[in-house]
């Protein structure tokens, strides 16, 4: 059904419509042979907080950024190759349910739908553009994925020492290799970690430890003074660069208590669905206002 899409009007609009609502902060969608196959509304689980982002899922690429004006504008454009992700399941655990992780080689994250048919359908499409992907570049499967950030308000105190309690003067940090929320001083080395970036990057003296010594085995003793560098306080390299919100503006994507229990976002759709039946197409008729018939998906 993709490759049916790939050379459409339809598909081509379709594309050029998700570029004109990032405008000029977005990268170029349109390549070829690419195919917007779904759309929706995820919350993400960000450092600070859940929020809602507005993702796109291509054949070959994941897209996602903030919403500035629903269906009209979004910022802060991320765009995560299918190649280099793995998909978890996550345990519904209190108000944070129908979730998953996005597992990438730089970044990994948590999200989550509003029911469980749409993580299911998330999922499905998402593995299948992946195996797809696979197949067709006879590519392996990434198997080194970044650590998931424990978001900030999950501590209190250091993970690590277990004894500095976060304040304003006690800054949170994250371990790049565990994730984990430690303080300044249990954080204050650096190791080079490839696949996130160029540069050496903080980690906990744990995870020090463990990589200075799984290179040492590797390669022998030596000097690498750039995996020893101390971290310094600024806090840039801690920062979660799409967790912002606009100056001037609410957070008008914060989680309220009965979020799962309301019709906040509107339910999600998919380009494409393998033989639909005609109880889901009736529902979705009497439930969703389209801009293209049904006709114009398959």
């Amino acid at each position: 059904m993709v490759d049916r899409l790939v050379n459409s009007e339809a598909n081509a609009r379709r594309i050029t419509m998700v570029e004109s609502c990032f405008g000029s902060s977005g990268q170029p969608l349109g390549v070829p042979g690419r195919v917007l196959v779904g759309e929706g509304v995820l919350t993400k689980m960000c450092r600070k907080k859940p929020k809602a982002r507005q993702f796109f899922l291509f054949n070959d690429i994941l897209v996602y950024g903030n919403i500035v004006i629903n269906k009209k504008k979004y910022n802060k454009q991320h765009i995560i190759p299918l190649e280099e992700v793995k998909l978890e399941s996550l345990d519904d655990e209190g108000q944070y349910v129908n979730g998953w992780l996005i597992r990438t080689a730089s970044k990994s994250f948590a999200v989550y739908a509003a029911t469980s048919t749409e993580k299911q359908e998330w999922m499905a499409h998402i593995n299948k553009c992946i195996e797809d992907l696979l197949r067709k570049s006879g590519k392996k499967a990434v198997e080194v994925h970044a650590a998931v950030w424990v978001p900030d308000n999950e501590a209190t105190a250091c993970m690590h020492c277990k004894k500095t309690q976060f304040t304003v003067l006690n800054r949170r940090h994250h371990c790049r290799k565990c994730g984990a929320v430690v303080c300044g001083p249990c954080s204050n080395k650096r190791f080079l970690l490839p696949n996130q970036s160029s540069k050496p990057l903080r980690v906990c003296l744990h995870c020090y430890e463990f990589l200075t010594s799984a290179k040492k085995q590797h390669s022998g003793p030596n000097n690498d003074l750039a995996n020893r560098g101390s971290a310094d306080s600024s806090g840039e390299e801690d920062s979660d660069e799409d967790d912002d919100t606009m100056k001037g503006q609410p957070d008008a994507h914060d989680l309220p208590n009965d979020y799962y229990a309301t019709t906040k976002f509107r339910p999600f759709t998919f380009i494409f669905r393998t033989h639909p039946g005609i109880t889901y197409m009736l529902k979705v008729i009497a439930t969703h206002t389209y801009t293209h018939t049904l006709t114009d998906y398959y």
